[in-house]
């Protein structure tokens, strides 16, 4: 019996498949998998529906998929070999460089395998091998398609196999104790490898250790893809004795020193990149390649053999979105196998480098100095994380013990631990300051041989979960189903979740769970007693209640700081008022600072890094636990030694200190602070004056910290300003001196505090914090916040009502606050939790600063396009302090206009007399106004980047007629993605009509779409038709739909419907207004039309989550690529990205991730509503992304497979023909489509007031709307026929002829300002064109998901017929955890054909086994689905019906109500349907539900988070921040043991028992509705015993849900007002 429920998995063993778990061998599985890439390996043959009768599927290597024959004809001549990317001959750099960490980037799947009794079996290599070629389907595959990213295992050393070589050789066996086995990557070149080998047995022999013997390992280089052979090693493995240790860890450091000593020697070779140790150990051994997972068992031929045994085995799959996987990057690592991405990996290197020479300890008898450096910027950061870890090990400390430290838990405000483990928090507490968190995504495997362990991130994004049979058989898997396991075994499931670890002691066979694991650990030192005898905490000062300036001297000071008006009015006073940071719209269409013509603040140069698919963006504002904006000040010691030494530091709640705060860190004797004052002097000149400047401040904090100071004050206060020195800008202060102590080794022994005039925003406190300062004082911010509130104009507001009445000091803690905001969402953009990882970590790119400036004080951050020298940035700083000593300088701050528009203020690209002139031009259908209007635009100032080049050409000019029809030009061009809601119906209309009419595309935006405007209009008389009474100007034959519909992380008015009437679906990753952060719709726009697309309740502001619930990382937005491509197999799908360097390494992913068209959108998009900060300081312009996107693309041979779109401010046929040259092949007009509509750019689109009613959701003024179709048709056709014109004059017929020419672009004849050393080639160099012309890579087929389940339902003929009539049918069939998305396909037939809840007939579907990713996607009514077994992550996602039941199988040996059953973020944007599981589910359940019921039996973090609608009834226990966002729908949760309250997030609903008898029917009816289905033991008591538990229940009510039936007691139905929704 055990047989039949093993599922046949694809074996890669020659030998017959054994049943894999008898009872006297205990094993732990372990598998972690993250990559959901579809490579060809899971092309599955067609299998009839005998569900038992499924063949053994073997990999199927011949048929490749359509999708990707495109890109096998392949140049060869690409260079793979990473000879080029570092020359070893250059010197190491002293600070890790972006460009270097951002071209390396990976995700990945790994696993382990341990015997309890660390008995060795050639069966744990099999079973590892075994669920690698199961994480296949996850893995990323270069264009050649068969070069995988890399794979691998690490295992103990197999002995027996090497003993065995060994006497074949004539060697004598191997003495195990003092033996080291290196597995080496070497020089393909004899000659060289040669070489190498000398100096690897010189340094042993010069360590005393003797070289018993070289092994070439065996492989089998046919099964290596073309582009991984090019770049293979010889590859090695090395014997030594190790005779004058005896302990192994000894022996382990001694190989650790050799290794070492070795990378050092082979540094200054020339052949030092092409020497690599996989491992080197008395331990482990690593096998590893660039090989995909399913053939390292036929590369490696000892991995088959049967002398190869091991007690454990952890294995590993990559997905790198890099250009050129290399083979060493391939994992595991030494000691970890990682799946994630570190998002903060420079401020790592950086405090990793300044740590070095503080790092001491007895066990390395002072040999300290040989075993540097401890970090690589050229290596990934996996395998930085990894050589931290290893020093750690290495020093003394056990593995988990290194990773709490290296990667800890958010032990903050949590429940459990403050409780029951004080210890564990003591230890966190004490860490926090000596190593700052390697912070972003990851789940972390590791071993030293003697452990083997698991541990996920504080965000628990990448699932997790664990099994245990009786024959004690531990297994934690993030995939279900890699590995057959019988049922009827198992004896507890159950999942890791957000920050826990598991730990498995091989000697003692003990297994360790989470908390176990933390007490040991914690209870080796007494942490708690050193931190209250050394720690001090900061005591928070009052607020200062009167303002110490007149405010004469406050004006002198904010002009010569640069402040302007706005920056007054608009940031300080609304964050003094309103203690939140400002919102706007329109997006940013002011010039680059470098651009400029006015002098900006050195801020502005700078632009916020943002993380899009490689890492996920978190959630500040619903998932703030955890977050902390804690920092510690003072020396920090030497990590590699205990004490209470390291404990003393001053420990702050926040980076934002007021006047009394700073005195008090001034005073403390034991930080022994200096106060350095920032002022240049120009008496002499400025000439070369702040360069000099600049130096000696580095020269006296150098001095400072080597005389003991801990704590360096830079200060720009002075009692009186003078004229000749004016102040240094206080970010290239702080920047400098931080980079200097860094390169001298003195970084660690003190803190930077900026006590500054110059930094009032939220961007600028974060450029100070990421550039090295741990806390900033603003004192004129403050004083400016007290001098507005006792302005007499305030007082007067106050008074009139107009304003809530604020204190003085209330006035301050609200600016505070409003920065406090800001900041995490600044880090959460970036995927970063902690302000310790934060700070220094220079997660910024910039814009207009030389290299001088750049290698001084900003080193290792990307300047692609060069800028201001030392000497042009002193004169802007003094362009702003001259301002305040001049005799006629105005009394009041000057407005730049650099946020509104006005006259003589900056320029804005979308002004009012440019739309004038474009209205006059479509409205008339005047060419000549056109002209006009395309004159205006030619003589603006310059605005964007590509305003500093023009065309040149090798052709002469043709007559227009020759050149392509305008007609087939609009085709190319696509509107942007404006979501109904931010704009108006009658605007959102307009504009899909004109496009419609064109054969254009336009974009739906987030926020569903009405099912009207999907058919053809048939009605019209004289312009107007009763179905769309509101338009005017319409044609019979219109229609109004999106042809692109998009799918945001709200998920707002997505149904299968939805989806299977797009042309095109688009994922938004990111907005150019605001990257990184999820949309925004003010409640006042919600109007009941609206709320009923979006599933949602009227006036209830929609906040869409940052992109991270089923986009996390490349290989789940893969898996999203895939369920769209299910549900709608003839839609291209796309995904929006904005501009920032390293794009072209994220778009490579994308692009493998079997994506069909890519968007680069630049910074300056636009948007209906967003904060001020976002709009102005985050994402980069399109120019530099599409730029690198492209060039990237080509490189990887990937261009071919995928569309370039690009947006972001185009106004014309220039912008267009611009874009076309540096490669894009589609192009989007947002803002500008707007305002040939109608829009007037009045910029108030955020409060609902818009005078046009372009982006108002009011009726009255909806009527103004003066827009019609037509207008906007003449508009494109404009632009088709200028960009016809400019072909022409340059000779070329078609667009297709000068796609990607960058060699036509040159660089304008034009003067800046600023500066004339601006850098253009990065733009103009080109890396050849693509192999297809445009039209080609356009007009290809959408990309297939390859053969499917789903296929193989639809193929039975009783599955259509029922479809087709409505009729009832019932199957069974198995499943495997390769079958991903299945349901999706059949959803998308029955939603095309009869809508969301039209189907009157009845699928009964039941699967058995282990379901892939995302089952039952997008469900339909008349779909009851049933699944016995277990299933993945993103089950029921956007399901609009029918019903789906998840149980165990029958005689399962464990307790279903405590089993993990469904994996993370499920029920994802529901919009109907019921789901009942039989067992828990993971992190994030029903996450943006609006309307399905669930009920389940336990849940992990985040239950219920973003809810709207919907009821969900949990029978069991939950995580932490249940409810955080819920605006509307129900919860029942079951609280048996009293804890539910402090897990609740209270923000938003009310937690009450259950009174209503309404709501007791419901719950109860929902329980037995799951007893029914799914026969829940759990379930059938609580009804046995209802009086018993129903007073145990909670009930969960949004505001929007309390006069509610289900919620109120006294509710009387008299009172129910029946609201009918009518159409608006």
């Amino acid at each position: 019996m055990a047989l039949q429920s093993l599922s046949p998995i694809p074996h890669l063993s020659s030998k017959p498949t054994s049943v894999l778990f008898s009872s006297d061998n205990g094993l732990l599985v372990v598998d972690f998998v993250g990559l959901y890439c579809k490579s060809k390996a899971t092309t599955r043959r067609r299998i009839g529906l005998s569900a038992d009768i499924r063949s053994k599927r073997r990999f199927s290597t011949a048929a490749a998929n359509n999708s990707v024959r495109a890109v096998l004809h392949l140049p060869t001549s690409i260079t793979t070999s990473s000879s080029s990317d570092h020359r070893s001959s250059a010197p190491q750099p002293k600070v890790a460089n972006l460009e270097d960490i951002i071209s390396e980037r990976g995700a990945c799947g790994v696993g382990f395998i341990a015997n309890l009794d660390n008995k060795a079996s050639h069966g744990i290599v099999e079973d590892a091998l075994t669920a690698l070629g199961c994480m296949e389907h996850r893995g990323g595959c270069g264009a050649d398609n068969d070069s995988g990213d890399g794979s691998g295992v690490m295992t103990s050393i197999p002995w027996d196999l090497f003993d065995n070589w060994a006497e074949k050789q004539g060697i004598a066996s191997f003495d195990k104790l003092h033996t080291g086995v290196g597995m080496i990557f070497l020089p393909k070149d004899d000659n060289l490898m040669e070489k190498v080998k000398k100096v690897i047995v010189n340094t042993f022999r010069q360590e005393g250790l003797e070289v018993l013997g070289w092994r070439p390992v065996p492989v089998n280089t046919s099964v290596v893809g073309f582009y991984a052979k090019e770049a293979m090693p010889n590859i090695q493995q090395v014997f030594v004795r190790i005779i004058k240790e005896e302990n192994v860890d000894d022996i382990e450091r001694e190989l650790y020193i050799c290794r070492k000593l070795i990378e050092r020697a082979a540094a200054s070779e020339s052949w030092g990149s092409e020497l690599y140790f996989c491992s080197l150990s008395n331990q482990t051994i690593v096998y590893k390649g660039m090989l995909r997972s399913e053939v390292l068992g036929l590369f490696y031929s000892d991995l088959r053999d049967d002398l190869y045994k091991s007690p454990f085995a952890i294995y590993h799959r990559r997905y790198s979105t890099n250009t050129s996987p290399r083979w060493p990057l391939a994992q595991p690592m030494r000691f970890l196998g990682h799946n994630g991405e570190i998002n903060t990996i420079q401020g790592n290197l950086n405090w990793i480098q300044s740590r070095e020479t503080s790092l001491k300890s007895p066990v390395w008898r002072g040999r300290e100095n040989e075993i540097r450096p401890f970090g690589n910027p050229k290596a990934s950061d996996s395998a930085n994380l990894d050589s931290a870890a290893e020093l750690l090990i290495r020093s003394g400390r056990t593995p988990d013990e290194a990773l709490m430290i290296l990667v800890p838990e958010a032990y903050k405000n949590h429940p459990t631990l403050s409780i029951k483990y004080p210890e564990v928090v003591d230890f966190y507490e004490y860490y926090k300051g000596q190593m700052e968190a390697w912070d972003g995504p990851a789940l972390l495997l590791f071993s030293d041989g003697k452990t083997v362990g698991a541990c996920l991130d504080r965000n628990g994004l990448r699932p997790a979960r664990y099994w245990r049979t009786i024959d004690n058989v531990v297994y934690v898997a993030s995939e279900v189903g890699v590995l057959p396991v019988d049922d009827s075994k198992v004896t507890m499931k159950g999942r890791l979740g957000p920050g826990m670890m598991i730990s498995v002691d091989l000697l003692s066979g003990q297994v360790y769970e989470n908390t176990e694991v933390k007490k040991r650990v914690a209870a080796s030192n007494p942490y708690g007693k050193w931190l209250s005898e050394s720690m001090r905490s900061l005591k928070p000062a009052n607020f200062l209640s009167a303002t110490i300036l007149d405010n004469e001297t406050i004006l002198r000071r904010q002009q010569a700081f640069g402040y302007s008006s706005e920056d007054v009015q608009m940031i300080i006073e609304t964050m003094a008022a309103q203690a939140k940071e400002p919102t706007f719209c329109m997006g940013d269409d002011i010039p680059l600072a470098i651009l400029s013509q006015k002098p900006h603040m050195l801020y502005d140069y700078l632009k916020q890094r943002f993380a899009q698919v490689t890492n996920p963006a978190i959630d500040p504002l619903r998932e703030g636990l955890v977050m902390s904006l804690e920092v510690n000040i003072g020396k920090r010691g030497n990590i590699l030694e205990v004490g209470p030494e390291n404990a003393s530091q001053v420990t702050m709640s926040s980076p934002v200190l007021n006047e009394g705060e700073l005195e008090s860190l001034l005073k403390d004797p034991q930080l022994k602070a200096k106060v350095l004052a920032t002022f240049f002097d120009i008496r002499k000149g400025v000439e070369g004056s702040l360069e000099k400047t600049l130096y000696k401040l580095c020269e006296a904090a150098d001095e400072a910290v080597r005389n003991g100071s801990q704590l360096l004050v830079l200060s720009d206060r002075a009692n009186e300003l003078e004229a000749t020195r004016p102040a240094i800008p206080i970010l290239l202060a702080v920047a400098a001196v931080h980079q200097h102590l860094i390169q001298n080794g003195l970084r660690m022994s003190a803190s930077i505090v900026a006590d500054t005039a110059q930094c009032f925003s939220t961007h600028q406190f974060a450029c100070l914090i990421g550039y090295g300062a741990s806390a900033v004082c603003p004192y004129l911010a403050l004083e400016t916040c007290r001098q507005w509130r006792l302005s007499a104009k305030t007082v007067n507001l106050m008074r009139n009502g107009k304003m809530p009445t604020v204190t003085i000091e209330q006035a301050q803690t609200n600016f505070c606050k409003a920065i406090k905001a800001g900041l995490l969402k600044i880090l959460s953009k970036m995927g970063i939790s902690l302000l310790s990882s934060y700070c220094g970590a220079q997660i910024f790119e910039i814009y207009g600063l030389g290299k001088e400036i750049v290698d001084l004080a900003f080193c290792g951050s990307v300047s692609k396009i060069g800028g201001l020298t030392f000497d042009e940035l002193a004169r802007e700083t003094l362009s702003f302090w001259v301002k305040a000593f001049s005799e006629d300088t105005a009394k009041r701050l000057e407005n730049f206009g650099f946020i509104q528009f006005r006259p003589g203020g900056e320029y804005h690209g979308n002004n009012p007399e440019m739309s004038k002139l474009l209205h006059k031009a479509v409205r008339q259908k005047s060419e000549s106004a056109y002209s006009i209007y395309q004159q205006h635009l030619a003589n603006r100032p310059v605005n964007v980047i590509r305003d500093l080049l023009e065309f040149k050409s090798d052709r002469a000019p043709i007559p227009v007629g020759k050149v392509e029809p305008a007609l087939s030009i609009v085709q190319r061009f696509c509107t942007g993605g404006m979501s109904l809601g931010a704009i108006s119906r009658e605007t959102h209309e307009a504009i899909a009509i004109a496009m419609n009419r064109l054969g254009g595309k336009s974009n739906s935006g987030e926020g569903g779409e009405d099912p009207i405007r999907w058919s053809p209009l048939t009605d019209v008389d004289d312009g107007y038709s009763p179905t769309l009474p509101h338009l005017k100007g319409l044609q019979n034959g219109d229609t109004a739909t999106s042809a692109i519909k998009q799918v945001a992380s709200g998920r707002f008015g997505v149904t299968p419907t939805f989806l299977a009437n797009a042309d095109q679906l688009e994922i938004k990753i990111a907005q150019g207004a605001k990257p990184g952060e999820g949309g925004q719709l003010p409640g006042k726009k919600v109007s009941a039309y609206i709320a009923r697309l979006r599933n949602s309740k009227p006036g209830v502001p929609l906040i869409s989550p940052p992109p991270h619930h089923d986009i996390y990382s490349i290989e789940d937005l893969a898996q999203l690529i895939f369920d769209l491509h299910q549900v709608n197999p003839k839609a291209k799908v796309s995904v929006k990205l904005v501009a920032e360097a390293g794009i072209g390494t994220v778009a490579s992913g994308v692009a493998k991730g079997n994506a069909d068209i890519i968007q680069i959108s630049g910074h300056d998009g636009g948007t209906g509503a967003s904060p001020i900060s976002s709009i102005k300081h985050a994402g980069g312009p399109w120019e530099l992304g599409l730029t690198e996107t492209h060039q990237t693309l080509i490189e990887n041979g990937l261009r071919e497979r995928v569309i370039l779109r690009v947006d972001g401010g185009l106004k014309s046929g220039v912008d267009v023909v611009m874009a076309a040259a540096m490669g894009a092949d589609e192009y989007g007009f947002g803002s500008l489509a707007m305002i040939a509509t109608g829009c007037v750019m009045a910029r108030i689109c955020h409060t609902n007031n818009c005078p046009v009613g372009v982006a108002s959701q009011r009726e009255e003024l909806r009527a103004r709307f003066p827009g019609v179709p037509g207008d906007l048709v003449n508009f494109f056709l404009y632009v088709a026929e200028e960009v016809r014109g400019m072909l022409a004059q340059m000779g070329y017929e078609k667009l297709d002829d000068i796609i990607g020419r960058t060699d036509l672009l040159k660089p304008r004849d034009i003067s800046l300002v600023k500066t004339q050393h601006l850098d253009l080639d990065y733009i103009s160099s080109g890396v050849g064109l693509p192999k297809w012309s445009s039209t080609a890579i356009r007009n290809q087929e959408v990309h297939s998901n390859g053969p499917v389940l789903d296929d193989v339902l639809l193929a039975d003929p009783e599955i259509p017929d029922a479809i087709e009539n409505e009729k009832e049918v019932h199957k069974t069939i198995k499943i495997y955890n390769v079958d991903r998305s299945v349901c999706g396909r059949i959803a998308g037939v029955i939603a095309k054909k009869y809508g969301d809840t039209g189907f009157a007939g009845q699928l009964n579907i039941t699967f058995t086994g282990s379901a892939g990713q995302s089952f039952a996607c997008f469900l339909t009514p008349g779909m009851n689905i049933r699944l016995i077994g277990e299933a993945n992550d993103y089950v029921g996602k956007g399901m609009a019906g029918g019903e789906l039941v998840v149980t165990p199988v029958e005689n399962t040996g464990f307790c279903p109500e405590d089993a993990t059953i469904v994996g993370n973020t499920c029920l994802y944007g529901a919009t109907g349907g019921q789901i009942f599981v039989r067992g828990k589910a993971g992190e994030r359940f029903a996450v943006r539900n609006s309307l399905a019921q669930a009920v389940v039996e336990g849940t992990g973090d985040h239950c219920c988070e973003y809810m709207t609608g919907g009821c969900v009834v949990v029978l069991g226990k939950v995580g932490r921040n249940v409810a955080a966002g819920m605006t509307g729908g129900l919860a029942y949760i079951l609280d048996e043991d009293d804890t539910l309250i402090s897990k609740v997030n209270k923000e938003i609903v009310k937690i009450q028992r259950l009174t209503a008898p309404v709501g007791q029917m419901q719950l109860m009816s929902l329980i037995d509705a799951h007893v029914e289905k799914t026969g829940s033991t759990k379930g059938s008591t609580i009804l046995k015993e209802w009086d018993k538990y129903l007073p145990l229940f909670w009930q969960l009510v949004p505001p929007s849900e309390e006069d509610t039936p289900e919620a109120c007691a006294d509710y009387q139905s008299t009172a129910a007002e029946q609201v009918t929704l009518q159409s608006a």
